[in-house]
Order: structure tokens, then sequence, then C-alpha cells
């Protein structure tokens, strides 16, 4: 399978008082088409940070990130915010949706920055909400009146209204209860079978179980890897309990 994102000698740093905090280090991984990868790692071992750089959130100190064939290391902020529009979807712990927006306002809007077609991202968006389990009758209601598993589904929708060609999720579950936490990765597990190349931040054991392949950083640097079947085509208790021995492996 082709790779679609790589990096070479990946760092970052940060300036805390004058001192310099390297989050990355060094840092060498690559990304295929159609995976779902997932990352783990203890709290402060650079994860998220790995995940802004990949998806040219931010920029790296040193090292290169390629898209492709496509070194975006280099790009400006201008240049960056144009590469994500067109090639990147993200999810987030924090949803973010507009407060004063009914839900589908919020995925319509986001998608015409992208899109002119509205007739059609209407109708696009009416199938995806349909498809995630969001009725016909919460279209028009605004988030707070929406629980935080169906703010999720809806974060999701507007994530992938643009056909990304990958798509990015930091602790997406991190703030559901169980029950809507299994909602929201069966999405994730669908759109994975459906060819989505996923990566995808967690530190929970039942949602790292969704991907089929786990990176675990520590410290900044790669560590570790585990790769499993995608999801549903295995035996699941061996597959808990094969990630599990990794994960403990790792000091997890």
């Amino acid at each position: 399978m082709n790779s679609i994102l790589r990096t070479e000698k990946l760092c970052k740093s940060f300036s805390n008082g004058g001192v310099q905090q390297h989050v990355i280090k060094n840092l060498d991984i690559e990304i295929k088409e159609k995976d779902f990868t997932v990352i783990m790692g203890a709290s402060g071992s650079g994860k998220s940070t790995l995940l802004y750089a990949l998806s040219g959130m931010d920029k790296p100190t040193l090292g290169k990130v390629f898209f492709g064939n496509e070194d975006i290391s280099d790009y400006s902020n201008d240049q960056l915010a144009v590469f994500r529009r067109k090639n990147c979807g993200f999810v987030f712990q924090s949803i973010y949706l507009l407060e004063n927006m009914n839900i589908f306002d919020n995925i319509l809007t986001g998608a015409l920055v992208a899109q002119k077609n509205s007739a059609e991202l209407i109708k696009k968006t009416e199938e995806l909400l349909k498809k995630v389990g969001i009725k016909e009758d919460v279209w028009n209601k605004y988030p707070n009146q929406l629980s935080g598993g169906e703010c999720q589904r809806v974060g999701i929708v507007r994530a992938v209204i643009n056909e990304p060609k990958i798509l990015f999720a930091d602790e997406p579950t991190g703030s559901l209860n169980s029950s809507s936490s299994s909602d929201v990765m069966d999405i994730f597990t669908e759109l994975n079978r459906r060819g989505q190349s996923i990566v995808l931040i967690t530190h929970d054991l039942k949602t790292a179980l969704r991907g089929n392949r786990v990176i675990y950083i520590r410290d900044g640097s790669s560590v570790g890897e585990y790769e499993m079947p995608h999801y549903g085509t295995d035996d699941i208790r061996k597959r808990r309990d094969g990630l599990q021995s990794f994960l403990d492996s790792m000091g997890w």
C-alpha cells in the first residue's frame, strides 16, 4: 500500500522561559493509505504535537513532512491552510461547533469554503447525517440542544463532507460516555472500511482496538509499533489480548 504521510528526522521544540523543550525528536514514521493508524503514549509524550505537525496545523522545527511526494515542511501559513482544506479532515475531543448556527449550517458553512455547488453539498450533508444516525427532526437544532455523542457525530460529518484524503482525530471519544463512544467508533470503523485513511490519538484501549496499526510514542520518539488485521476480521478477544500485551511491554 502506498504511503500517504511520512516524516524524516522530524523535530519540534518550544521555548519555555528561555529553555528549549524538545517535544518531538528525530521522528521517522510512515502512514499508509487506507490504514487506521492509532497513536498512543503517556500524557506529555508528544502525541498531539505530532498530529499537528503531520496535518500541517503546525510547522516542524527541523525535519520533513511529506504528503505523498509533496514536502509540506516549508509551506507558508497560507499554503498550509489550502493544503488542509483540500486534503485533511479533523475531529477533536472539543467539537468546536458554532453555537449560533444549527447543526446543518455548521456542516454546510465549512464545506462551502472549499466547494461552491451548494445544491450538491446540501444533498450530501443530508445523506451523511442520515448515515451517522442524526434524524431529520434534529437538523435545525443548535449544538446546545444535542447530546455530546450527537455533537461528535455532527463533527465527523463536518470533517468528511469534503472527502479528505486523510482524517485526523485527537481523543474523539475522550468526553463521551461508553455508549456514545462505541457509536462514534463504529462510524470511524465504517469510514475506514470504505477506504478512509485515519490517524487517531487515544488513551483508551477499546478505541485503539479499532485501528489496524498502533504507534507508541514516548518522550517524542516512536518506541514501538503493533499491527493487527482490520477491525471485525479477527477474534476480538485475541485482538484485545495482543494489543494489551504490546501496551504492557511499552509501559502503558
